[in-house]
């Protein structure tokens, strides 16, 4: 079986103080969850894994029964070829993303080839009662569509989203931040305007004037755009 495979190779890889480590910073996994296996021996890993066809067994056999085997299945979906199969496994997937790491290093390549195609999906992730897939159709709006494919609709599409959830409210305000240093004319009135929820829009301003990439002229006027409870 291809599961059990994957997992000798996960432990044969396990690093248990990065275990400790890590574990303080992916909050919800339960103990016993997590191996401690690095990022960049996940993606090796799963760049070997990908090309095997046998790898389908394995990414059918949800839930899986610990964190790096969500990692490497979300690094194994980042490199398919085919868009259609992506979407396929996609959705069969994000309802079982259940942290932010996972969520958030999950990207794609083949939506760089078809992101018109890409836009109805995202729509609908959008719209999703799952906290994480909401994250990830924010984080592919932010990706992708922040620079030529830009529309200042895609920002509506945010701020209209209505969540109580940390996950979801700290990933639009990032999402905002990042905008106000690519899109800066379109999201100011966004801002301005007081589209976002209180949380959202404070923390929206806080990471776009600790941000580099955010001009200081436009720093010193998102000062004075906070706003009190």
């Amino acid at each position: 079986m291809i599961t059990e495979e994957i997992q000798k190779e996960l432990f044969r890889l396990q690093d248990e103080k990065y275990r400790d480590f890590q574990g303080g910073l992916i909050p919800g996994q339960e103990a016993g969850k997590m191996i401690g296996v690095r990022t960049p021996q996940l993606r090796a890993l799963a760049k070997e894994f990908a090309k095997r066809e046998d790898v389908e067994g394995f990414l059918l056999e949800l839930p899986h029964a610990y964190f790096e085997e969500n990692q490497l299945h979300a690094f194994v979906i980042s490199e398919m070829k085919d868009y259609a199969h992506c979407l396929l496994q996609l959705s069969r997937f994000l309802p079982f993303v259940d942290n932010w790491a996972t969520c958030d290093q999950m990207s794609p390549k083949v939506f760089k080839k078809h992101r018109q195609e890409l836009l109805p999906v995202i729509g609908a992730w959008l719209e999703d009662a799952h906290p994480y897939t909401v994250r990830f159709g924010i984080k592919m709006l932010m990706e992708h569509f922040l620079d030529a494919d830009f529309s200042p609709d895609y920002l509506e599409w945010v701020a209209k989203i209505q969540s109580e959830e940390y996950y979801v409210k700290m990933m639009a305000a990032w999402y905002f931040a990042t905008a106000l240093a690519k899109q800066y004319e379109a999201a100011f009135p966004v801002i301005a305007e007081g589209k976002l929820d209180l949380w959202t829009h404070n923390k929206a301003i806080q990471k776009a004037i600790e941000s580099r990439r955010v001009l200081q002229e436009h720093k010193e006027v998102l000062r004075g755009m906070r706003r009190k409870g």
